[in-house]
C-alpha cells in the first residue's frame, strides 16, 4: 500500500505543478515555490495562449486533433482487419506474416523517421498533412491486439452461420464481427490516439511549416525562444496543461469500452 502511495504521488506530483504554474502570473513563476499557489492568473494566460502570433496554438492544437482523430480512427479499422484476417484465415504464410509484423512492435519509432522521410521526400509528401497522417495509421501493436480480439470475441459458428446465408467476407465482418469487437478495438483506439497525439519526433522530421505543426512541435519550438523571449515560458506551460486535456476526455468517455477490452485479450 506505501509503494503504491509513493508511485500515485510520482505520478501525479507533475500535473498538479503543472495546474500551479499554469495558473501564475509570469513573475511569480521563479519567486514563489513551484508547488504552492499564488496570483490566480490562469484565464489571463489562457486569453495569451491563444491569441500569441494570432492564435497560432488553435491552429496546432487543430492539427493534433486531425492526427491523432483521424489517424487512430483509420489505424484502427486497418488494425481490425488485418487482425481479423490472420485470426479468422488460413493462407499459406499466415505465421510467418505475422512473426513479420510482430517484429515490427520492437523496431522503435526514431529508427524509422530517416527512411519515412526519405521515401516521403522522392514523392513530394513532406511538409504536407499527409507526411504525419499516413505513418500514424499504421500499427503493428495494433495488428497484435486485434487478432488477439477477433479471436477471443468471435465464434466460427456464428461466421459460418453469416456465410451460409449469403453474407460475403466484407459484410460478414462489418455487420457481425466488427460489432463483436468493437469493445475491444477501443483499446487499440485509445493507444493509437495516445500514440499519435504525443507523438513528436516523426512531425519535427517531416514538416518546416508551422501552420502545420501539431501541439508537441509547436510547444518545443516555442520552449527553445524562452532564451530570448521569457514571456513565452508561461505560454509553454499553460499550453501544456492544454494539451493534456484531450487525452484526458478520450480516456474518461471511453474507459468503460477500454476496461472491456483489456479483459477480453486477457482472458485469451
Amino acid at each position: 500500500m506505501f509503494l503504491m502511495c509513493v508511485l500515485a504521488v510520482y505520478f501525479v506530483l507533475p500535473i498538479y505543478f503543472l495546474i500551479v504554474a499554469a495558473t501564475k502570473p509570469e513573475g511569480d513563476l521563479v519567486s514563489t515555490f513551484g508547488l504552492a499557489f499564488s496570483h490566480f492568473n490562469l484565464f489571463q494566460n489562457l486569453s495569451t495562449l491563444f491569441g500569441r502570433e494570432n492564435g497560432i496554438f488553435a491552429m496546432w492544437a487543430l492539427n493534433s486533433v486531425l492526427y491523432a482523430v483521424l489517424g487512430a480512427g483509420v489505424g484502427t479499422l486497418i488494425s481490425a482487419l488485418c487482425g481479423y484476417a490472420l485470426a479468422k484465415f488460413k493462407f499459406r504464410g499466415r505465421e510467418f506474416l505475422f512473426s513479420v509484423i510482430l517484429g515490427g512492435v520492437l523496431v522503435p519509432t526514431t529508427a524509422l523517421a530517416l527512411p519515412l522521410f526519405l521515401l516521403f521526400s522522392a514523392t513530394g509528401l513532406v511538409n504536407t498533412y499527409l507526411a504525419v497522417f499516413l505513418p500514424s495509421i499504421v500499427s503493428p501493436f495494433g495488428v497484435y491486439l486485434a487478432r488477439i480480439f477477433a479471436a477471443a470475441a468471435v465464434p466460427e459458428e456464428l461466421l459460418e452461420s453469416a456465410r451460409l446465408d449469403g453474407a460475403g467476407e466484407f459484410r460478414t465482418f462489418f455487420s457481425v464481427s466488427f460489432r463483436l469487437m468493437t469493445p475491444s478495438l477501443v483499446t487499440i483506439f485509445l493507444f493509437q490516439f495516445v500514440n499519435i497525439w504525443n507523438n513528436f519526433f516523426l512531425p519535427m522530421v517531416m514538416l518546416q511549416k508551422e501552420s502545420l505543426f501539431p501541439i508537441t512541435l509547436g510547444l518545443y519550438e516555442w520552449n527553445g525562444q524562452t532564451a530570448r523571449v521569457p514571456l513565452l515560458q508561461e505560454s509553454v506551460i499553460t499550453g501544456s496543461l492544454v494539451s493534456i486535456l484531450p487525452v484526458i476526455v478520450v480516456f474518461i468517455v471511453l474507459q468503460r469500452f477500454w476496461r472491456t477490452g483489456l479483459a477480453s485479450g486477457a482472458l485469451k
